[in-house]
Order: structure tokens, then sequence, then C-alpha cells
């Protein structure tokens, strides 16, 4: 209850201590619930890596600007839960790092910093989805801090509010402040965790999609060779939060010229989804539409068909004719069997398209005007 109590009054003074939060802050327990929603597009980590209560964080999906966050995990144990016990002076020397008793499931003792930081990183994500990317980023500066001064320099509540920062100066395009601060995620964890953990390759991922979005590829092409070798040595080839590094790793070689890698690349991907029974996912459709396109750009038509059937079949199956997602998936399919010479099919196809969109759509919209 001591610990409840400290928090509240926590609220109270950072209420005072910094106005923007009075009407975000609330009351609190020393725990931070994780909670998951999918990023938008391909540019996203699957929300547990690590399923573990002793897991010091797990990794949090905010929608809306495409923004990952590290927080506690929500199975922590607080002090007042589990009895430490009677301990030798050894024991409690062997125990203690950075000022955090460790209890004996690995989770850690609060303090006034460590509930700083929950407080600082729950109310900069409001924030930050509100698009009060000034108060969000104060915010996330003071949870760096706190974090440094409750777990420790190099625990790894530190590359979380680092990563937080990070991903909040990339949506902004503020790319110069956030390459260090994803940099640094890295290194904590790697000295804290180990070369190979599987957090580590999460936020080498990141750093790949940050290089990436600034076509920086050489860069994107480490980072996410290195995420895709952790990811396989951790959770194995047919995983797949394994198969979406191979995909983005596959658009990078793609846009490097190296067709014949990325190709295979990303049909491992889809074939992955598809064996994990994930091949109708709006992830897979996308993933068969990109690889569509390129065998279309590289003037492959019939390999394009194929997928395309491939894709309009599982639109058929899902969906049905009473989507526009179907309508726009056999477009696609018709206008490459024109462009092979297959007219009366792509005639077919156009017709049960255009007869289909006047019963979606009608009779004085645009497309009919």
């Amino acid at each position: 209850m001591s610990i409840r109590r400290g928090v509240g009054g926590l609220a109270k003074r950072l209420e005072t201590c910094y106005p923007f939060l009075n009407s975000y802050l609330r009351p609190t327990t020393a725990v931070t619930t994780t909670t998951t929603t999918h990023l938008p597009g391909e540019h996203s980590i699957s929300p547990t890596y690590f399923d573990d209560s002793r897991s010091a964080f797990s990794w949090i999906f905010l929608a809306a600007p495409s923004v990952l966050f590290l927080g506690v995990n929500s199975t922590t144990v607080l002090a007042e839960d589990v009895s430490v016990g009677l301990k030798s002076e050894d024991e409690i020397s062997s125990e203690t790092i950075s000022g955090l008793r460790k209890i004996e499931d690995g989770s850690v003792v609060s303090n006034i910093h460590t509930s700083k930081w929950r407080v600082f990183t729950d109310t900069g994500r409001d924030r930050f989805m509100q698009g009060k990317m000034e108060d969000a980023e104060r915010l996330f500066q003071a949870a760096i801090q706190e974090a440094k001064e409750g777990f420790g320099e190099r625990d790894p509540h530190v590359a979380s509010a680092c990563n937080n920062l990070a991903e909040l100066y990339r949506v902004q395009k503020v790319f110069d402040k956030a390459e260090p601060l994803y940099l640094e995620a890295v290194k904590v964890l790697e000295e804290s965790l180990g070369l190979e953990d599987i957090r580590v390759g999460a936020a080498l991922h990141n750093l790949g999609q940050f290089y990436l979005v600034q076509q920086k590829l050489d860069k994107a092409c480490v980072s996410y060779e290195r995420a895709l070798k952790i990811k396989r040595r951790v959770l194995g080839e047919g995983h797949t939060d394994y198969a979406d590094t191979m995909y983005h790793l596959g658009t990078v070689l793609h846009l490097l010229g190296k067709g014949k890698d990325s190709e295979a690349l990303i049909q491992d991907s889809i074939r992955i989804l598809e064996d994990n029974g994930q091949g109708e996912s709006v992830i897979c459709i996308r993933r068969l539409r990109y690889l569509a396109q390129i065998y279309i750009k590289s003037s492959r038509a019939e390999a394009a068909m194929n997928i395309q059937r491939k894709i309009l079949q599982k639109m058929e199956l899902t969906k049905g004719w009473n989507s526009l997602e179907t309508v726009i998936a056999a477009e696609g399919l018709a206008l490459t069997l024109q462009s092979v010479g297959s007219s009366r099919e792509a005639q077919e196809l156009f017709e049960r398209c255009l007869h289909a969109r006047k019963m979606l759509l009608s009779k004085d919209h645009i497309q009919f005007v």
C-alpha cells in the first residue's frame, strides 16, 4: 500500500512541477499495463517476442503515426506482493543493482525514479497519440533521465526510453536527433542482455526501418541482416516474426537491385505466413501484391498473373464480390491479362468488375458519371 500511496503523491507533485500534465495525470499503480495494437503497413514487429513474466519489458505497439514504444511488462511483481525473505549480507549485496533490490522472480522494487519514469512514459504516450509533440518530447526526455537514475545507466528500461524519444523524432523527420537514440538503445540492450537476445533483434529491426524510410539502404540492410540472424536462432525459421524481418530485408535488397535474393526472401516470408494459417491475412495479401508488382516491372507477366490469380482467389474466399478490394484485385489481373493479349478473359473480368461496382456504388458516384 505504501508504494501505491507514494505514486499517488508523486502524481500530485508532478502536476505542480509540470503544469501541462494536469489534465492527463491519473492514479496509477507501479505497473504499466501492456497493450497491443497493430501498426498500419508492413513496418512493424509482432508484439510479443519474449512471453516471460521475468522479462524486463515487452514491446508495445501504437497505431496512428506508426510508433513503437517499450514499456514495463504487465506481469512485474511488486515488492508488497512477494516476500523477499531473510538474506545474508552477501546475498543482499548480490541482489542489489543500481539501488533496486531484485525479487526472487527477477522483477524489481519500485523507487521514486521508476515511478516517475512510468508516469512520464504513460503520459508522454498519451500526448504523442494526441499529436502534442512538444509535451511528448519533454516527457520522453524526462523519462530517459528517470530511467537512468531509477534502473541504472545501462538497464533495458533506458533503451526503452531512448527508443520512445527516437520514434517521436522519426515521426517528426528530425532524423539527426533520432539516429543516436536508436543506436544508444541497441548498445544498451547488447550490453545488458547480450548480443543474441531477441530484444536486441527487435531493436535492430527498428533501426533498419529507420534507415529504410531515409533510403539509407546499405545501413538498413546491415540492421535487418543482424535482426534476421537473431530471430532465426531464437524464434526459428517458421516463426512469423522471423518472416516479418525477412520480408523487410527482401524489400531493401530489391531496392538495391539484388532481384534474385530479394524475391527468394519475399516468397519465403509469404510461405511462412501461409504455413501459420495467415495466408488470407491483410499482411500476406499485401506481400503478394508487392511480389506481383516486382514481376510486372521486370516484364514477367506470367509469374505476375499466377500471383494475381492467387490474390483474387483469396479475396473471393474471404470477402466475396461484395467488396471493392475483390474488385480491385480482379481489375489488376484483368490489366495484366490484357497486356499479354488475353483479351477475351480480360474483357469478361472487366465486365464482372463493372457489374460489381454498380452494385456497390451509387449511380451518381464519380466512377459512373
